[in-house]
């Protein structure tokens, strides 16, 4: 077995665990402001402590975390699925269509994707929403999925039992979802994982510049109210460890887990260990 990818899923599996047993357990009204007393460190009545607007910061963070992951993969799976269907679009059938493709990719990959999400997202003012934020970073999610499944359709295009099955009469679809689709689908599940990663990485980072929803705590906006009410200057560092220790395992689970699924796709991977 792969033990990063055992190590990643293990990670990641406990931190949904955490999270549904917090929806159960923690009083999620109390993510909301003046639900507790304020800038109060760890407690019996509060674990994890308040912030300075009175929110309880366990219930903070379950809604928080659940909220992020909303985010990512809502914007992951779409990213994977305009990259699958744009990438097949242009390895599998070529000409014009491939160069087409190709040359968007290329040119889109140039232009800086924060820069391109903070004028978008500036756009709605007071507006913004999860599932918006998600659509928002879902507009540039596709682009590095596109390239790096193109390279791999291109490959697996001239294999030979792709070759056996055009010689059998089977059609283009048959042959797609029959014979390409299921030996890319470990490459597909670590470039989800990526997707997934970089989509919570965007919305972290538009949170963190106060672009978010402003009535959903999610953990970019938890870093966002932290920073912006001075928690280091005011030594709350309860409000300051919390998330980011949630934000670095997330982090660290969905890298185990694309560092797996490579392993596991890529034979020449495993024959270096």
């Amino acid at each position: 077995m792969n033990r990063r990818l055992l190590a990643g899923l293990a990670l990641l599996g406990l931190l949904v665990l955490l999270a549904c047993l917090g929806a159960l357990t923690v009083d999620l009204d109390d993510a909301r402001p003046l639900s507790a007393d304020v800038a109060q460190p760890p407690s019996w009545d509060n674990p994890l402590g308040t912030d300075t607007a009175g929110r309880d910061l366990a219930a903070v963070l379950v809604v928080g975390t659940l909220l992020t992951a909303k985010v990512g993969l809502l914007a992951g799976l779409i990213g994977i699925a305009v990259g699958t269907t744009l990438a097949f679009l242009a390895a599998y059938h070529g000409g014009w269509v491939d160069r087409v493709i190709s040359f968007a990719v290329d040119v889109l990959l140039t232009v800086p994707g924060l820069l391109v999400l903070v004028v978008i997202a500036s756009a709605w003012p007071g507006q913004m929403t999860t599932t918006l934020m998600a659509l928002v970073i879902a507009l540039l999610a596709w682009r590095e999925p596109t390239r790096q499944i193109r390279a791999q359709v291109l490959v697996m295009r001239e294999a030979g039992y792709v070759r056996m099955a055009r010689l059998s009469g089977q059609g283009s679809l048959a042959i797609i979802f029959q014979e390409m689709m299921p030996n890319l689908m470990p490459y597909l599940g670590a470039a989800l994982v990526s997707s997934v990663s970089a989509a919570i990485l965007a919305s972290v980072g538009l949170e963190a510049l106060g672009l978010g929803p402003r009535d959903e705590p999610t953990l970019g906006m938890t870093i966002y109210w932290m920073i912006s009410e001075g928690a280091f200057l005011r030594g709350l560092w309860w409000w300051i460890v919390e998330p980011v220790t949630i934000l670095v395992a997330l982090f660290v689970g969905m890298y185990l887990v694309v560092i797996g699924l490579d392993e596991f796709a890529n034979p020449r991977l495993r024959s270096l260990k």
